[in-house]
């Protein structure tokens, strides 16, 4: 990996990676076995990969997971709970916006734009 890739963000570090190998959007997602959509969500670092789509990446970028791992700067779920253990309020308001996300009285985009304040 270049010096310059190794700040970036995962994001980044696949649609680099993925360019340089010459495949499209729409024929590495076919390639990796995940939507289009799901891949330029992945780029623009709107999602995130499970286990099995980073060793498909790994495999097809030939790079090791561990590496593509040092760009995902994703808070563990361990760190979360800590947060909420720490401060009650914030473990209330998490579970109440999973709650009302789970029942469908709220989407995530409706509350994404909520913690915007917009």
């Amino acid at each position: 990996m270049r010096e310059d890739e190794k700040e970036l963000p995962l994001g980044d570090v696949i649609r680099q990676l993925r360019e340089k190998a010459d495949f499209s959007l729409r024929e590495f997602a076919k390639e990796i076995d995940v939507s289009p959509a799901f891949l330029s969500d992945l780029e623009m670092g709107r999602r995130y990969p499970s286990d099995q789509t980073f060793e498909r990446l790994s495999k097809k970028l030939k790079i090791s997971v561990e590496e593509l791992r040092k760009h995902d700067v994703r808070e563990s779920a361990a760190d979360l709970k800590r947060l909420m253990e720490r401060n009650p309020k914030l473990g209330f308001a998490f579970r109440t916006a999973v709650d009302e996300f789970k029942t469908g009285k709220i989407t995530a985009e409706e509350l994404a734009r909520r913690i915007k304040g917009k």
